[in-house]
């Protein structure tokens, strides 16, 4: 079974990873940096992009989470995410195998990730944004990220 989480801003899918193994599991994770410019051009000290660095934030911090619910996380390479961007533009992607996922893991972890990477790039662009209480669907999100790239934009 997969989950999936996805707009046109952010993506995070978990799926069975077949080529690897019985019980193993592909977090794919993606951001759209052509998407945040306009929040992240020109407002940040950091020497790397900040939806860059907040997706790899990220993966460190859901890494740690894995491992204290018993899963075994493996950073890997490959193109097991091949093909999951929504659109053309300037994506940066994220992948990551868990094996002895438990059942809840994936609810969890997809909520945790998305919320955390918004906070990490809002933090390091110095926007001060009230995040939603709990996650929306995927498309009110992306329609409260296009608000906040829209009021805090710079061009």
């Amino acid at each position: 079974m997969s989950y999936e989480y996805a707009n046109n801003f952010l993506y995070f899918v978990i799926k069975p990873a077949t080529t690897r193994g019985n019980g193993a599991f592909i977090l794919c994770s993606g951001v759209n940096l052509s998407r945040f410019l306009p929040i992240t051009k020109q407002r940040h000290g950091l020497a790397s992009n900040p939806a860059m660095r907040g997706l790899q934030l990220v993966k460190i911090d859901i890494t740690a989470l894995a491992l204290a619910r018993g899963a075994l996380p493996r950073i890997i390479r490959g193109n097991d995410c091949a093909g999951l961007t929504l659109t053309e533009e300037g994506w940066y992607t994220e992948i990551l195998l868990i094996e002895n996922m438990p059942v809840s893991f994936p609810a969890e972890a997809i909520d945790y990730c998305v919320m955390a990477l918004l906070k990490s790039i809002f933090k390091a662009c110095r926007l001060e944004v009230k995040l939603p209480d709990t996650l929306p669907k995927p498309d009110e999100l992306q329609l409260f990220i296009e608000g906040v790239c829209s009021a805090y934009g710079r061009v």
